[in-house]
């Protein structure tokens, strides 16, 4: 497993508003991601979007990242 540094600084601008985001980790990073999926395409098309990416990725591999992290 591989350890990810992250230094950005995310300003997200939309009708109703904006936010900042400075994530430190990728967990952060994928929430930011998340939550801006959702406020742009709605929950169920951001799950379908997720789901597409997570198909290129092999089950196996996936759960002995899991598995490495615990």
């Amino acid at each position: 497993m591989t350890t990810v540094s992250i230094d950005a600084d995310i300003k997200a601008k939309w009708a109703d508003g904006h936010s900042s985001y400075s994530p430190d980790t990728t967990e952060e990073l994928a929430l930011i991601g998340i939550d801006l999926l959702v406020k742009e395409l709605g929950t169920e098309a951001a799950q379908q979007f997720i789901k597409q990416i997570f198909e290129r990725y092999p089950t196996e591999q996936i759960e002995h990242e899991h598995a490495e992290r615990k």
